[in-house]
């Protein structure tokens, strides 16, 4: 008896589920032991260091003045401290639409305060000044009639690309992320950097972005948010140079497209048939997205998943979508055409 226990214990065990491989964690920053990195007050004040003199001469040749020098205070870099004539500073031709209400709101404030104490960063550019972070703050002082504009001047304009990848972090929404870094890569591009995609990573932040970027140049109302979470899954850095990279990103914006064309030929068919949602696009999307139900393997082709999601929009079932299903997507009832009135 006691060993046909055993036998039933046995049987009824459950089965061991195969591990499957967890995504690797990005190592935790290590705490800092307080004041143990960087310059005193009086290392920062320093003119021990060797400045730019170069730099020095051509703010005053292009009439602007010299306020200062010191050295930053987390790695010593020196940065310049310079009034500049206001027509000789720019954005960086490769950053984020500006934002007119910003530029009126900030304006506003400015004119209010009497004062304009935020300096804006520039790197010196074949006799211009770039702005990678300051443009609405430029343009908020232009639209005052301000006669020049403060900068924390630095000599290295790679650290444009570094400085506006940070603001790319920090950017309003996924349309204008992906246009600035975009626009970033054609500004690398054109400059003739040499170097594979892979090595310029930390300035782009996600491979998708290049590729969603390339898409919003080519039709500025495309709706990225319904793709954006299969891309991220399918891109990745190219080990191409930039030059060749962009090309391939920019069939695969064409390939994105045409995906979208069939997606919205759907979304039309929908509300043909009394569907109303600000989810419908999500939805469809959502419906060929076959990564949903794929386990853990290699990493899916760009090419294969967008030929096998095309293939499901062209043959879309309409009739096969009920309003409850689209309204568990967007949280509530979907509206008929009736209900509109």
């Amino acid at each position: 008896m006691a060993a046909k226990s055993a036998r039933k214990k046995t049987a009824a065990a459950p089965k061991a589920k195969p591990a499957t491989p967890s995504t690797p964690r990005k190592p935790r920053r290590k705490k800092a032991v307080p004041k143990s990195r960087g310059l005193t007050p009086a290392d920062v004040a320093s003119d021990s260091v060797e400045y730019p003199l170069e730099i020095l001469e051509a703010v005053r040749t292009d009439g602007g003045e010299v306020l200062g020098v010191y050295r930053e205070p987390l790695g010593g870099h020196p940065v310049v401290l310079a009034v500049l004539p206001i027509d000789l500073v720019e954005p960086t031709p490769y950053q984020r639409d500006l934002s007119e209400p910003h530029v009126k709101r900030l304006a506003s404030a400015m004119e209010r305060l009497d004062r304009f104490l935020d300096p804006v960063i520039a790197v010196r550019k074949d006799g211009r000044y770039w702005t990678p972070n300051g443009n609405h703050r430029l343009h908020a002082s232009k639209l005052l009639g301000a006669k020049s504009i403060v900068a924390l001047l630095l000599p290295d304009e790679d650290v444009a690309y570094q400085i506006l990848a940070l603001n790319t972090e920090k950017a309003h929404n996924l349309k204008e992320r992906s246009l600035e870094v975009v626009r970033m890569y054609r500004g690398l591009v054109g400059a003739g950097r040499a170097g594979k995609e892979t090595a310029f990573a930390h300035l782009f932040e996600e491979p998708a972005f290049v590729t969603l970027g390339a898409a919003y140049e080519k039709r500025p109302r495309f709706s990225a948010g319904a793709y954006h979470p299969f891309v991220k899954v399918v891109e990745d850095f190219l080990d191409k140079p930039l030059v060749d990279a962009l090309a391939l990103r920019e069939a695969r914006a064409d390939r994105l497209l045409e995906l979208d064309d069939a997606v919205v030929a759907v979304v039309n068919g929908l509300k043909e048939r009394g569907m109303q949602s600000p989810y419908l696009k999500n939805f469809v999307v959502a419906r060929i997205n076959f990564l949903r139900f794929r386990k853990n393997g290699g990493k899916p082709d760009f090419d294969e998943t967008l030929d096998r999601m095309l293939a499901s929009a062209l043959k879309f079932n309409l009739e096969s979508v009920k309003r409850e299903d689209i309204g568990r997507m967007g949280g509530g009832p979907v509206e008929s055409d009736e209900e509109h009135g």
